[in-house]
């Protein structure tokens, strides 16, 4: 089986369309979208894009403690849609949550000691695909194998682009697909988002470096 792990799409309608295109060439199995539809330029616009695709979705921080601004963007059947969203999903034996199974705000990330996975992830076994600290990794503790799917709107890779992953057989590989990242640039600059300004000179105009995202990540996990 062949599923696709969009995850953090925070909004971004352009990010998300050259994903879903590429989807169209792949054919996956299934589809599942890991939270954080929300925190981003244009949230009305992204949730009717995300209800529309044939998939299962988990429930991010994000959409949980969506901020005013977004809530009063949302159409009240989105934004019941997002109530609804449960924590985890599993699909053809692999465990997709946004953070961990039970919380969407844990923090994880390619550094984070061993023991510390172990504590989190408790007594699971098997592959758990999650998001949250967008950046792609793959890591083994024992019988638990730990996958993030990386950002689909809002990377952490060094690199202006969306990053997804696509399990077969529950086996993951990474994948980077490019996007008009001008055009980006310009609706994000047009939206009413509060963060707009910060969030095209920080994370588009300049790409956010991977080791210090990930540094930055641990500070806050410590």
């Amino acid at each position: 089986m062949k599923v696709a792990a969009l995850y953090d799409v925070h909004a971004m309608p352009w990010a998300l369309e050259a994903v879903l295109a590429e989807l169209d060439a792949e054919r996956p199995d299934a589809i599942v979208f890991g939270g954080d539809y929300l925190y981003g330029p244009y949230p009305r616009e992204i949730v009717p894009m995300i209800r529309a695709v044939e998939a299962q979705a988990v429930l991010g921080n994000a959409d949980e403690a969506a901020e005013d601004w977004e809530r009063a963007q949302l159409d009240p059947a989105d934004a019941e849609w997002l109530r609804s969203l449960p924590l985890s999903v599993t699909v053809d034996d692999v465990l997709y949550c946004h953070a961990a199974p039970n919380d969407n705000t844990p923090i994880t990330t390619a550094i984070t000691p061993d023991e510390a996975v172990l504590a989190r992830f408790g007594e699971l076994t098997g592959t758990v695909v999650i998001g949250h600290t967008h950046h792609q990794f793959d890591r083994r503790v024992g019988n638990l194998r730990v996958v993030n799917a990386g950002s689909v709107g809002m990377a952490y890779e060094g690199d202006v682009a969306s990053y997804w992953a696509l399990l077969e057989d529950g086996i993951p590989s990474f994948r980077r697909t490019p996007f008009d990242v001008e055009r980006a640039v310009s609706e994000t600059r047009r939206s009413d988002w509060p963060h707009a300004a910060e969030f095209v000179e920080e994370n588009l105009l300049v790409p956010v470096d991977r080791d210090e995202a990930i540094a930055a990540l641990e500070s806050r996990r410590a």
